[in-house]
């Protein structure tokens, strides 16, 4: 059994125009955007503001496939094509390495 842990965090800085209308949405996610997250094997997704600073945590057994199952539905695509245009920079779920996962230094269980 590995020591890797299943859980996946990171962070992205969102436009000061776009936080309202950012925040609007996660407040509010289509309901099926949360259930093609679910058929993708995420699971204990968290986002956390601070500013316009957010961080984002969720666990999953397998990221690659689950970052395959995402770039591949017309759904998250739907959601991407919006979402993408409010993050500093952007991101590509097609991409080697769509989000700079963080290091976990600390875990209480």
């Amino acid at each position: 059994m590995s020591n890797q842990s299943n859980k996946y965090a990171w962070t992205w800085n969102i436009k000061a125009e776009c936080l309202e209308e950012y925040v609007q949405l996660h407040l509010a996610p289509w309901p099926e955007i949360l259930e093609e997250h679910t058929k993708a094997g995420i699971r204990n997704y968290s986002i956390f503001q601070n500013g316009n600073q957010f961080f984002y945590c969720f666990e999953c057994d397998d990221t690659g496939a689950a970052f395959a199952y995402i770039a591949n539905s017309d759904v998250c695509n739907r959601w991407n094509a919006i979402t993408s245009t409010m993050v500093q920079g952007s991101f590509d779920f097609n991409e080697a390495e769509p989000i700079k996962p963080m290091r976990e230094v600390f875990y209480l269980k």
